[in-house]
């Protein structure tokens, strides 16, 4: 090999050797440094809140090239934050309920409420008394008891109101008619209505007093005003009867005058 040849390769050497040793600095006086990632979950009664995250990255670059020194400082920060909403536990379902029976006289009621917290739900079956006075009246009639069938619809406050309104009060311990309606107006205590009784009786009683007291009103009134007339009558006559009295007494008094000149003359 000649010496050209020989000084070219040694110069390339140098010029490779020279890069690796920049680089090596280079990686040995870089840092990089990572924040603090944190991330951090809460779950209370179906929230799901509070998720954080955060990277930071600072990096630092020395450069020596030819007696000169250039630094450069690069710091990145990314953060991250996420709410999420409150999410309300599934609905409580209200159970079902159905009589199973076009003949019962019973009724399903349920219900449910649901909160934030806790949902609760619950049902029951009721008896429909008035279905049942209905189905027994119905009974009693296909038997022929026309009267117990009655009787046991007037248990109902609103039956026994309409047939005394009707005339046709409802029977009391085998008395129809005008029997029964003097029965239940000796005890009304045992009247269905008893209440509305009440109430209705002290409506009637209070207009009853009210119609008393302008039938008095008018009386005394309509008195009043007979005594002034008669009052009035009285004075006319007593005043009548004084011009009477003054005119007498005036023809009297002529009559003796005359009297008295006829008496002269002569």
């Amino acid at each position: 090999m000649d010496t050209d040849e020989t000084n070219g390769w040694y110069k390339i050497m140098k010029k490779n050797i020279l890069l690796i040793l920049i680089l090596t600095f280079i990686l040995t006086v870089s840092t990089v440094s990572l924040a603090d990632d944190t991330n951090s979950q809460t779950n209370t009664s179906g929230s799901n809140t509070n998720i954080t995250g955060g990277y930071e990255s600072t990096s630092t670059t020395t450069n020596n090239n030819d007696g000169q020194t250039n630094t450069t400082t690069s710091t990145t920060t990314n953060a991250t934050t996420t709410n999420g909403s409150d999410i309300p536990p599934p609905s409580a379902n209200a159970p079902s309920y159905s009589s199973m029976s076009q003949d019962v006289c019973s009724m399903g009621v349920s219900g449910s409420v649901t909160t934030g917290v806790v949902g609760i739900s619950a049902g029951k079956h009721y008896v429909d008394l008035n279905c049942e006075r209905i189905k027994l009246a119905k009974v009693l009639q296909d038997f022929g008891m026309k009267v117990a069938s009655v009787a046991i619809l007037c248990q109902d406050a609103r039956v026994f109101s309409a047939m005394e309104a009707a005339g046709t009060p409802c029977p009391w311990q085998g008395k129809i008619g005008a029997d029964a309606a003097a029965m239940w107006e000796q005890y009304p205590e045992m009247r269905p209505d008893y209440e509305m009784y009440l109430a209705k009786a002290d409506i009637k009683d209070k207009k009853d007093a009210k119609i008393a007291k302008e039938i008095a009103d008018a009386e005394a009134e309509a008195q009043a005003e007979a005594d002034r007339l008669a009052e009035e009558e009285a004075k006319k006559a007593e005043e009548e009867a004084k011009k009477r009295a003054e005119l007498l007494k005036k023809i009297e008094e002529a009559k003796k005058k005359e009297e008295i000149t006829i008496h002269i003359e002569r």
